[in-house]
């Protein structure tokens, strides 16, 4: 907890916005002082629901409001970097939701004005900051050399041409929305991959509806990923090295217990629940760095979230050809 709670400023009204709000309230590091929206009516419903008091209409107004320290930027993918440009430009701290941008060159130009400002900055890839995956990263020396990581992430919707996984203008997709906790997981254990390959099954609006990735790392080591908005899949991760593995219950990117098996098959269950969705870890992390004067976290360093996103734009290519 700081001393005086970070005010938080959200560009956005949707389902995660409004998750991170309420996390919000389940710590005392930060609050949320004002929300804005293109619409007056979307912000206003957004904050008499949420019990936010400044209510903006636009999101140029939200990013020079001077009672907000830093902004979260939870708007549909595509509107990620004129956003967070914006904030940035306005002088604030900024948090983006993951998808950090579209692709590679779109991340590169906001930690780009960032570093250049000397600007807090950081992709909201919140699992980073959860209790289980701090101790997993504490416990990925113990697996020797890690061969395998293998992770999913499945969901069913409803078929629909408006919902914005299915839009390409709004950056619809597996990949971009769901693949990006798989991507993000083997990046925090295997660093970038020298090797991507990828096979996609289109929607009926042409956006991804399933990727599988397979990647390899310059050490050998292999990562077998995959996504759907079709079905709901396990959403497990493992992680598997030459003296132990790593098995994450489902959903591992959200709080999670995991089983720690050594070679000899003896196992260790490690329990974990939160309160909330989780979303408060990252929210109290960006305050601690914040009170430090830190400008980006070495949980989630920029250069990664760069990394990742030419991953991904590796693996786009790689269905392409």
């Amino acid at each position: 907890m700081t001393e005086t709670p970070l005010r938080w400023g959200i560009m956005g009204t949707g389902g995660i916005a409004a998750a991170f709000a309420q996390d919000l309230k389940l710590t005392g590091s930060g609050v949320v002082t004002a929300v804005g929206s293109r619409k007056a009516e979307s912000a206003d419903a957004f904050g008499a629901r949420l019990g936010i008091p400044a209510r903006h209409s636009s999101y140029e107004a939200l990013a020079n409001d001077p009672d907000v320290d830093i902004v979260y930027v939870a708007t549909p993918h595509p509107m990620h970097h004129g956003n967070a440009r914006l904030a940035l430009e306005a002088g604030k701290p900024v948090l983006v939701e993951k998808p950090f941008t579209m692709d590679a060159a779109e991340a590169r130009d906001l930690v780009g004005l960032a570093r250049d400002r000397g600007l807090f900055l950081m992709e909201a890839m919140w699992t980073r900051f959860l209790p289980h995956v701090r101790h997993i990263r504490e416990l990925l020396p113990s697996l020797g050399d890690v061969v395998t990581v293998s992770a999913d992430h499945g969901q069913w919707f409803a078929e629909d041409p408006a919902f914005r996984l299915f839009a390409p203008e709004l950056g619809g997709g597996a990949l971009l929305d769901l693949g990006i906790y798989p991507v993000s997981f083997a990046s925090m254990v295997l660093g970038t991959p020298d090797r991507v390959a990828a096979m996609a099954t289109p929607a009926f609006t042409g956006v991804d509806a399933q990727m599988s990735m397979l990647f390899g790392y310059a050490n050998g080591a292999q990562a077998v990923l995959s996504c759907t908005l079709s079905a709901v899949s396990p959403t497990t991760a493992a992680i598997v090295g030459t003296e132990a593995r790593i098995e994450v219950e489902g959903p591992f990117y959200a709080p999670a217990s995991f089983t720690l098996i050594q070679r000899d098959g003896e196992r260790t269950r490690h329990e974990y629940a939160d309160e909330g969705r989780g979303l408060r870890h990252q929210a109290d992390e960006v305050a601690r760095l914040l009170a430090e004067g830190a400008t980006e976290s070495p949980l989630m360093p920029l250069d990664e979230t760069v990394s990742i996103m030419a991953t991904m734009d590796e693996v786009r290519a790689a269905t392409r050809t």
